[in-house]
């Protein structure tokens, strides 16, 4: 299948989108979140609706792109049987698909988020700092893997081998229990605190400190070095679930990117009930288990490409449905007594 913005012709592109990323980045830290404070429900719904406000329209612009760039491009009205507007469409249902399946699938990242923050006793308004620094973090992940995944996924063998690991992965999540975080026992952490003092209490907001000619980390750097060393786990699933989906880096990208700036506001909403929704990771590990199954074999049963709209379909019907379920059927609670005990 033909490429419809490869990076040689579209670096401006992507040079445009990450200047206007770090501009809302710039916007966020240095002026709406300028001093730390606790973000409320009503302020986080608030951005939260900005984000995917932001996320919707992107998606608008870039089929509209599409639709007038695509009938110029030689290249591919070259290409036998090519409909630009057909084109221009699925672009922008794989965006939309692209970008439920991260959205769904950063919930994982705010429930170790929960635990992150209560194990280091991180108050609630120093949480946004260090999650600003994390999303910065993520997104600079995300490139890295998006871009070592479009090399990838050129050979066939690797698609089968990435389709593999999803269904591996949504298998796994789907039957083993839940654990704890125990971040004294990361790798990362035990390295970083044999050749860094830290702090046994938090200094304010800041990250570092200077005492008596010694550099020392607070809690509060520890706390983000552990969520971005999560983070890089979390990225092994969505990448290669986004690619299941679309084999257009660009759309990945921009998806990922807008999906993981909404990430900081979605976890100040649910942090609070986000316990309510047991039922989620039953949702999340069967939407691996089918981008998986697309991979490896949907793909060549519908002829190469599984409908995305079909796609689309299939994966916001499993989040609802776990969703809703969750609500219906609440988890009990422990140590609550069953009814006439």
């Amino acid at each position: 299948m033909v490429e419809l913005f490869p990076f040689v012709d579209y670096w401006w592109f992507y040079l445009c989108f990450t200047g206007f990323v770090l501009l809302l980045l710039a916007l966020d830290l240095g002026v709406f979140h300028r001093q730390a404070h606790e973000v409320s429900f009503r302020e986080a719904a608030a951005w939260s609706a900005v984000w995917v406000a932001l996320a919707l329209a992107f998606n608008f612009l870039l089929y509209q792109y599409a639709l007038w760039k695509f009938p110029q491009d030689p290249r591919l009205m070259a290409t036998p049987g090519f409909d630009p507007s057909g084109a221009a469409w699925r672009v922008a249902l794989e965006f939309l698909t692209g970008y439920v399946v991260e959205k769904s699938l950063s919930v994982d990242n705010i429930f170790v988020f929960v635990l992150v923050f209560g194990y280091f006793a991180i108050p609630a308004r120093y949480q946004h700092r260090v999650l600003f620094y994390g999303i910065i973090g993520a997104l600079v992940c995300r490139a890295v893997f998006i871009a070592l995944g479009s090399a990838l996924m050129q050979y066939h063998w690797v698609v089968v081998v990435f389709g593999a690991f999803l269904i591996l992965t949504g298998v796994k999540m789907m039957f083993a229990p839940d654990k704890g975080i125990e971040p004294d026992r990361n790798l990362l952490i035990r390295l970083f605190r044999r050749f860094v003092h830290v702090t046994p209490g938090l200094h304010g907001q800041r990250f570092f400190l200077r005492s008596n000619g010694t550099l020392y980390a607070t809690p509060l750097f520890v706390a983000l070095l552990f969520l971005e060393a999560t983070d890089v786990i979390f990225a092994v699933d969505s990448v290669p679930a986004i690619f299941a989906l679309t084999s257009e880096p660009l759309v990945v990208f921009t998806s990922n990117v807008f999906a993981i700036l909404g990430l900081r506001s979605l976890y100040f909403m649910l942090a609070g009930a986000i316990g309510r929704f047991h039922l989620l990771k039953y949702g999340l590990a069967l939407v691996l288990i089918f981008v998986g199954l697309k991979m490896v074999w949907l793909n060549e049963l519908f002829g190469g490409k599984f409908p995305i709209s079909l796609s689309l379909g299939i994966i916001s019907a499993v989040i609802t449905v776990s969703v809703v379920l969750s609500l219906l059927f609440p988890q009990a609670r422990p140590g609550a007594e069953a009814p006439g005990g």
